[in-house]
């Protein structure tokens, strides 16, 4: 890849954080187009394409999220060790209040698109080529101006009760899309004391 590209690249990642903190103005509609325009060509275990995106606007089931998400968060906050759990409770986990873009991301388990090539030996291949996509979504949205927080922090049954999403899609992620606030090179974990991101190749290894 030629040093432009690769500076580029460099920069999108390094801008690309976690969000919890949006403007509430809305997203036009071209800009969705145009990310999800190259979401589809996102790498897929035989080219299945077993992501499906739910885009939750209703008042009902977000406020159904939200419960998920407060039952779930206090449930881990009681988890830490107690030396953390001031420190936890004053993160700001999700945005789930000011985001005016919601996207519950789904793997399609039983999708017969791409006849089952290459999910004999690791089927979970379906659930990687989701979180393919989502990478490609974020990036694409870094680059339209956008900001993207994934909430983990919820009880995947409870989306997809709420969603009446069919039972062959296990949700891997619930993202909370919109324009930033503000914007940081710093992971917001690492600004507000939670745990300093590593830069190393030793989490390569060899043999």
């Amino acid at each position: 890849m030629p040093g432009t590209e690769f500076d580029v690249l460099r920069e999108l990642v390094a801008r690309r954080r976690d969000v919890r903190r949006f403007q509430t103005r809305p997203i036009g509609s071209d800009i969705l187009d145009d990310i999800f325009h190259l979401v589809e060509g996102a790498p897929s275990v035989g080219n299945s394409q077993p992501w499906r995106w739910v885009q939750v606007d209703g008042s009902e089931a977000r406020a159904k999220v939200k419960s998920s998400f407060q039952a779930a968060n206090e449930a881990a906050r009681k988890a830490v060790p107690e030396d953390r759990q001031g420190l936890y409770a004053n993160l700001k986990l999700a945005g789930l209040d000011e985001a005016p873009l919601q996207l519950a991301v789904f793997c399609d388990t039983q999708t017969t698109q791409g006849s089952g090539l290459g999910r004999q030996t690791q089927p979970e291949a379906l659930h990687y080529s989701v979180a393919c996509a989502i990478m490609i979504f974020w990036l694409a949205a870094k680059a339209r101006g956008l900001g993207v927080g994934w909430v983990s922090i919820l009880n995947p049954s409870d989306i997809s009760d709420c969603l009446d999403v069919p039972a062959s899609w296990d949700l891997i992620a619930y993202l909370c899309v919109g324009y930033p606030e503000d914007e940081h090179y710093d992971p917001e974990l690492e600004r507000y004391g939670w745990q300093d991101r590593v830069w190393s190749r030793h989490h390569v290894i060899k043999r």
